[in-house]
């Protein structure tokens, strides 16, 4: 069931957005060589506490879990995907992480995520880092009332295509606002015209995934999701809200 956001809400989610991309941007200037995922982790976790908000991921669990997830933060490098778990091992040169954040906020939740490289990376890291990025402009450009979720997901796998990228079809974008997860599923992929209309009032997490490969996953042992065939993917996300005149991206800055 798809719960539509009234003005009101969307102004708190829009505070709270720009809360969590302050956020996401100070972690990101902490990453380099020699640092763990897990000392990340601990940053965010403070950072938004001290903000007056709450981890939206720590110990939440979707539908599609066995069990609450443990951390504060996503943290997927080279061929993981998402829902990759914050651990001591140390992130090295020519690295390419995404680091994905959820934040409750005055009782609202936002959700953002971004992909970088450590240091000097490979051209082709280069380009997927900026492919993805595309991907995520072009759905949001796209996302206006009386448009279709088909006419986003069209929108990524567009880009990914013209620049020879795999889009990950079995992980979807969301509802958000009310839940850290909620309907409709947004994916990467559809059909213009096709799917669930857009309307003022729905809030939803647009999340282009892109591999190097096929973009088909597999489950690592720590419940992660990673390419099946080993390749880089990248990850972009932004919590964006339908209104009347447009749209709102609520974790801009």
């Amino acid at each position: 069931m798809i719960k539509l956001k009234t003005k009101e809400e969307i102004k708190i989610l829009r505070k709270g957005g720009k809360i969590l991309n302050k956020i996401i941007n100070e972690l990101i200037e902490k990453i380099h060589p020699g640092i763990s995922s897990k000392e990340l982790d601990w940053m965010a976790e403070n950072l938004i506490k001290k903000a007056g908000g709450k981890p939206a991921f720590k110990n939440y669990r979707p539908d599609f879990a066995q069990s609450p997830y443990e951390a504060t933060i996503c943290f997927s490098p080279n061929n993981v995907i998402v829902h990759g778990v914050p651990n001591s091992s140390l992130i090295e040169e020519g690295d390419i992480v995404s680091i994905d954040i959820g934040m409750e906020y005055d009782g609202l939740f936002t959700d953002m995520a971004k992909t970088i490289g450590v240091g000097k990376i490979t051209p082709q890291a280069t380009k997927l880092i900026e492919a993805t990025k595309k991907a995520m402009a072009m759905a949001i450009k796209v996302a206006k009332p009386g448009a279709h979720l088909g006419d986003v997901g069209f929108a990524i796998e567009s880009v990914a295509k013209k620049n020879g990228f795999g889009v990950v079809r079995q992980l979807t974008g969301h509802g958000v606002g009310y839940s850290p997860h909620e309907s409709p599923n947004v994916n990467n992929f559809g059909n213009k015209g096709k799917g669930v209309e857009l309307k003022p009032g729905l809030v939803i997490a647009i999340e282009p995934m892109l591999s190097v490969g096929s973009g088909d996953i597999m489950e690592l042992s720590d419940g992660s999701c990673a390419t099946d065939d080993g390749c880089l993917s990248a990850h972009f996300e932004h919590t964006v809200a339908i209104t009347d005149k447009g749209n709102i991206v609520i974790t801009n800055p």
